[in-house]
């Protein structure tokens, strides 16, 4: 009898791909990895050459940590056949020897997708905020129908086609986050994916750098209705700059959502750093994440779930179990009380963080510590001195500024006349100092920088005593 928690076989990925098999034809998987790290008891491990590691390095790894099937290199195989060969005959696992195992591996999680034509499959993309209407949209359609998501943030060109294999019969829905940093990677996601909903949080400068432009970033946004048919459902912010953009020429419906479009909003009362007290046609709930911007995530959530047959108690029951994720509103209680929003960061974001803290009745201290925004291209410097303004026009008592390409928020704040304690550091220890400095205990402390900063790192020098984060959040930053 098939263990239908390893439903896929080395054969089935050879013949999909067309490729060479080495090893045993039969061995199985459940799951698709391409960190050796993460690899383990049922999973195919998908060696991709990075531009620092190559994971061909690292697939003896992989098969002594339990992986069964490897999707390969070709070239890359045969190099270290001699030692890889004997390693999948000890234990039964296969290799599908491939020419670009990126191409295979998109190519393989669209067929395995294309195993389950009855699976209504909903999209989240936008500049920011699609983590979380991701996570909010599948909590509310898991009260009522099975639904799978992918984990985090795997959203990408190589994180979007492994989560393909955590489809199951059972599932009758999919919310699948599509996220993209640079030109022609939507169009690789909606052939994997070919979602039939999809929902749009909003066009804003992440990636801004690579991309070059907001308007390139709708363009390549857009097309993630490219895989549309008639019955497509495109979700777009009533309040986008490029809403008119989005809506022109797709197939199917589209839909604004807010505040305003969304009819089954009644209003909300902000509750400070608890969230928000929420009406969705007349029942009320809390919803547990700060901030306006989460408010809005929340909304088109709502608006998706509800178009896809959520009743209002789901809305409100799924909402109100959303829980924050690592480095996204993530409040740290302590000595201080820590606003831990350093997942990623843009102009847009920063401004609505520090706006988020000021809006907050504090009887306190606050401190906000501000560190680079990556991938803003040609525009960073300028970006990075709006964003000093902005601190300088806030009620920050203190402002502490981290990272060489945050050096612009440093001058710009000062440049202003900012009358606070104003500091700049270029390296973490650096940093540490300061903040040992500037926080006392009772303060508001948000942490705000792209991901690459790990400004996590901080929070056991500003708030002893708060909850262990141990573990949390080393994957794929630059520790500067």
């Amino acid at each position: 009898m098939i263990d239908e928690s390893l439903p896929v076989e080395a054969s089935w990925l050879a013949a999909t791909l067309g490729a060479p098999l080495s090893g045993d034809a039969t061995a199985r998987a459940g799951r698709c990895e391409t960190d050796s790290r993460n690899a383990g008891a049922g999973s195919v491990f998908v060696a991709l050459r990075g531009e620092r590691v190559d994971g061909h390095d690292f697939i003896e790894t992989a098969i002594k940590a339990g992986s069964r099937i490897v999707l390969a290199g070709e070239t890359s195989w045969r190099e270290r056949a001699s030692r890889l060969n004997p390693a999948l005959a000890a234990v039964g696992a296969a290799a599908v020897l491939v020419p670009d195992p990126l191409a295979a591996l998109q190519k393989a999680g669209a067929a395995w997708r294309g195993r389950f034509p009855g699976l209504e499959r909903v999209g989240v993309t936008g500049s920011s905020g699609k983590t979380t209407t991701k996570e909010c949209l599948a909590s509310i359609m898991s009260r009522f129908r099975r639904t799978v998501w992918n984990p985090g943030n795997l959203n990408s060109e190589i994180g979007l086609p492994a989560s393909m294999f955590l489809l199951r019969e059972s599932h009758e829905v999919g919310v699948f986050e599509m996220g993209i940093n640079h030109p022609g990677e939507m169009e690789a996601l909606a052939a994997v994916w070919a979602p039939r909903v999809v929902a749009v949080t909003n066009i804003g400068t992440a990636h801004i750098g690579i991309l070059g432009s907001r308007q390139r970033i709708a363009e390549e946004k857009k097309r993630a209705f490219s895989k549309f048919g008639a019955d497509g459902l495109a979700l777009v912010w009533e309040d986008d700059d490029f809403r008119d953009f989005l809506a022109k020429d797709v197939p199917g419906t589209v839909a604004f959502f807010g505040p305003r479009s969304s009819a089954g909003f009644d209003g909300a009362t902000e509750l400070g750093l608890e969230g928000w007290r929420i009406s969705w046609r007349g029942v009320g709930f809390r919803f547990p994440l700060p901030g306006r911007h989460n408010l809005l995530d929340a909304v088109a959530a709502a608006e998706a779930a509800e178009r896809l047959g959520a009743a209002p108690a789901d809305i409100a029951e799924g909402l109100a179990s959303v829980k924050p994720l690592f480095g996204r509103s993530e409040i740290v209680r302590g000595t201080s009380t820590v606003l831990v929003d350093c997942y990623n960061s843009n102009p847009d974001s920063a401004v609505k963080a520090m706006e988020l803290c000021d809006g907050v009745e504090w009887k306190g201290r606050r401190v906000y510590v501000l560190g680079a925004m990556l991938e803003l291209g040609e525009g960073s410097a300028e970006a990075h001195r709006a964003v000093g303004f902005a601190a300088a026009r806030s009620k920050a008592d203190a402002i502490l500024v981290f990272g060489e390409e945050a050096r612009p928020i440093y001058d710009a704040a000062r440049e202003a006349g900012f009358g606070g304690a104003l500091e700049f550091a270029e390296r973490f220890d650096e940093l540490e100092a300061a903040a040992r400095r500037s926080s006392r205990e009772g303060d508001l402390v948000l942490l705000k920088a792209s991901r690459g900063m790990a400004l996590e790192r901080l929070v056991p020098v500003i708030a002893p005593g708060s909850p262990s984060r141990a573990g949390h959040g080393q994957e794929d930053r630059h520790v500067p």
